[in-house]
């Protein structure tokens, strides 16, 4: 997928995204089909917060730049672009006769429109952090546009990678809530055709797509809420690719139909999984209680037990194949008595039924995780049962996922929470956590506040010495670490299963969907 910003993960595709009811497997040999147990919100790049509407939005529409397997930025919508070397400027000159599906011409009108919207604050983009230090977007005409910044702005250019949307079908209309949303219309290789929600999204290839019409005549995203359900699927011929569990990937499909039919795949999800907590419940408060809740878990068990290896303990909020990585940010150790010390220095002691209490208060909190991700479910349960071990009660609920998104998380109903960030490749983390990107649709839904960070994102993005700028953010990571707002879980790998029938597929650093719209389909 075409990823720039962080998206909320809930599963197991592409990297880190897997998203109910089932459908009818596709027929026609030229389609691909695609498994996700959670259906996608709002098919808008700039609404897109999660990871089914980041997924299909991602092949309907198109950014000014995208990533080369080597990680490399290079021209998209854009036929080339220009930056100075005080990264204050850009200047993007864009492909000519790029065509909107509805056959109207692409222009530097629509990035001029997108950037407005962007930073609208009437539009609930929680990727409006990425343009805030923007000074002035300009159409010089109707291909070259020039983008200047009021200060020094390093991940300039990766934000334009954000999808376009089209001036001249949203002039004058409210973003939220056009049936756009559900009906995009971008310039991508694939153009929308239908949705059934909790069932299909169902997308067909672009004939006038500017880099050619894609080999695959139709991408079939089908919504499939449990994964034992959709492995059976995939078993049967109704799935072409899915992200598999550990189990599956280990396990079940060593046997001679998955090898002869199938190829998998296990690279590093440049994401991470998180246990959050809600950081204006009086719980969770003070710093040294969610480090003794850290203590608490025995993360590695939860490595080894439900991921069966396949992951790595997390330390904070980059992955090990980050250049923002900190390596001297050692994990918490699994240390129960140390927890209970730290409980104990901050007043809580055992009631009568044995759960900690202070003041009157109970030490008893929900947490909240998406339905159809057994591994959080597992992990769950785990935290649960290592946490009663020390005096706390943990309740579980289990939730579909746009209920979850927006009904708890948007709104702060939530106590604590278990989810998972697939990540940019550039390691701005502004959005997720300045302290004031905490309205409802931003990231920082656990109101995270720490100032000397706050001051830290701002230098991160205003250096342009990527040098420098790891040093930042290497501090960031052990500024995060220490205020434990998240109890770091674990990097998780990814684990995709693909059909052999595709051919031009190839494992880079941003997976294996990078050129999705030149693969070939065999001839059956």
């Amino acid at each position: 997928m075409k990823r720039f910003y962080p998206i909320l993960g809930f599963c197991l595709i592409p990297a880190l995204f897997l998203s109910g009811c089932s459908s009818p497997g596709h027929k026609n040999p030229k389609t691909i089909s695609v498994g996700s147990i959670g259906d996608a919100q709002k098919l808008n790049p700039i609404l897109a917060s999660d990871g089914a509407s980041a997924e299909v939005s991602g092949w309907v529409f198109n950014g000014l730049v995208k990533y080369d397997p080597g990680l490399n930025l290079v021209p998209d919508l854009a036929e080339k672009f220009e930056t100075t070397p005080d990264c204050k400027n850009v200047t993007f000159y864009l492909k000519k006769g790029v065509k909107w599906h509805d056959g109207e011409e692409f222009t530097a009108d629509d990035v001029l429109f997108t950037y407005q919207k962007i930073v609208d604050p009437k539009v609930a983009t929680p990727y409006s952090g990425g343009f805030e230090r923007v000074d002035l977007v300009r159409a010089v005409n109707r291909y070259q546009v020039e983008v200047s910044y009021k200060e020094a702005f390093a991940p300039a250019l990766a934000n334009w990678g954000l999808g376009i949307i089209p001036k001249h079908l949203l002039t004058g209309k409210d973003l939220q809530t056009d049936s756009f949303n559900q009906h995009p219309i971008g310039t991508g290789p694939y153009k929308f055709k239908e949705w059934a929600p909790q069932q299909k999204i169902v997308l067909d290839s672009n004939p006038d797509y500017f880099e050619g019409a894609p080999d695959i005549r139709q991408y079939l995203f089908r919504v499939i809420p449990d994964s034992a359900t959709m492995f059976l699927e995939l078993k049967s011929g109704n799935l072409d690719y899915m992200g598999l569990t550990p189990v599956q990937f280990q396990k079940q499909t060593d046997t001679p139909l998955f090898k002869d039919k199938f190829n998998k795949f296990q690279y590093p999800g440049f994401s991470y999984t998180y246990l959050g907590y809600n950081l204006r419940n009086p719980l969770f408060s003070d710093r040294n209680i969610r480090k003794a809740l850290t203590y608490a878990i025995d993360r590695q068990s939860l490595i080894d037990g439900i991921w069966l290896g396949y992951g790595k303990l997390a330390t904070g909020p980059f992955p090990p194949d980050s250049w923002a990585y900190n390596p001297n940010v050692s994990p918490y150790p699994y240390d129960p008595e140390k927890a209970k010390q730290l409980l104990a220095q901050g007043g809580w002691t055992p009631g009568q039924d044995g759960i900690l209490q202070k003041n009157g208060m109970r030490f008893e909190f929900t947490v909240l995780t998406n339905q159809g991700n057994d591994e959080r479910k597992k992990s769950a349960e785990i935290i649960q049962s290592n946490l009663a071990r020390i005096g706390i009660k943990v309740n579980i609920q289990i939730l579909e996922w746009q209920a979850l998104l927006h009904q708890y998380i948007d709104k702060k109903r939530f106590e604590a929470i278990i989810l998972g960030w697939g990540l940019g490749q550039d390691p701005d983390a502004y959005d997720i956590w300045y302290s004031e990107k905490t309205r409802e649709g931003e990231f920082n839904f656990i109101s995270y506040n720490n100032p000397k960070v706050d001051q830290l994102l701002i230098e991160g993005r205003k250096t342009c010495s990527q040098e420098k700028r790891k040093k930042i953010y290497q501090e960031i990571h052990t500024l995060i670490a220490d205020d434990q707002p998240y109890t770091f879980l674990y990097y998780p790998q990814a684990l995709p299963i693909l059909a052999k029938r595709f051919t031009g597929v190839k494992v880079t650093p941003i997976g294996i969907w990078w050129n999705f719209p030149q693969w070939k389909v065999l001839p059956e």
